[in-house]
């Protein structure tokens, strides 16, 4: 981006993905042990705040992705090199993980499993939802991230306003988590991996199928859509300046 290096955009990637884990599982744990201080509706809006403050900060950067589905989902849709796909996936992993260590090394007890993600609904209504919400997300981003015709201006707010309303509504179903690696650092550092799967799967279906419709909608086949190693070796993931990202 704008003559970044791939090394640079993937740290800050996984700068950010760093600091979307600790602000919101640190909020998860937060509400656990202060007598549910924060509730379901302060937890979406820590989620959603740390992503207006990240996206605003490092979208300039590296695209502000901070999820491997959308990664992904860029990546499908040639918005994304794919010599990116793997630095990219890979920094967001790793500061998910550092993130959820951090956390853990305050909370040695691992309170509320550290904001790890259990569905509190069957299996087949979970991978439901996180589906759904990854779907509307990516349909948001990739709005913001590529089409001149949106409006580039408020594309944090959009972007941490959809993640909190998710939250909002399937927090206490499924952690709404829409973000493999928001999910995967919190089971590695409490040990807590029950049915992880939901939260790899959905999200993983659902941000691909949420930037194909939009496509479709756009009139943009995906063959046809701009490569960006086609604009140069460290060309922007969007399509113009603005930052794309997600949670």
């Amino acid at each position: 981006m704008n003559g970044i290096t791939l090394g640079r955009r993937a740290v800050a990637e996984g700068v950010g993905t760093f600091f979307l884990v600790f602000a919101g599982c640190g909020a998860v744990v937060t509400d656990a042990t202060r007598d549910g201080a924060l509730g379901t509706l302060g937890i979406a809006a820590v989620f959603g705040l740390v992503l207006v403050a990240l996206i605003a900060t490092l979208g300039h950067i590296s695209g502000a992705h901070f999820n491997p589905a959308v990664s992904f989902s860029f990546f499908l849709t040639r918005h994304l090199p794919a010599r990116d796909l793997g630095a990219y996936v890979t920094a967001q992993l790793a500061g998910a993980t550092a993130a959820a260590l951090a956390l853990l090394a305050v909370w040695t007890g691992a309170p509320a499993e550290l904001g790890a993600t259990v569905p509190s609904v069957g299996l087949g209504a979970a991978v439901l939802y996180e589906a759904l919400m990854s779907f509307l997300l990516m349909l948001v981003i990739i709005s913001v991230a590529t089409d001149t015709r949106a409006v580039g201006a408020p594309a944090a707010i959009a972007i941490g306003a959809t993640v909190a309303l998710d939250a909002a509504f399937g927090g206490p179903l499924t952690g709404a988590s829409m973000n493999p690696a928001r999910s995967l650092g919190p089971a590695l550092a409490s040990g807590t991996w029950t049915d992880i799967w939901v939260y790899l799967v959905g999200p993983l279906l659902g941000a691909p199928l949420g930037a194909l419709v939009y496509q479709y909608m756009r009139g943009e086949h995906p063959g046809n859509a701009p490569l960006e190693a086609d604009l140069g070796d460290d060309a922007a993931l969007s399509l113009d300046d603005r930052a794309p990202t997600t949670t």
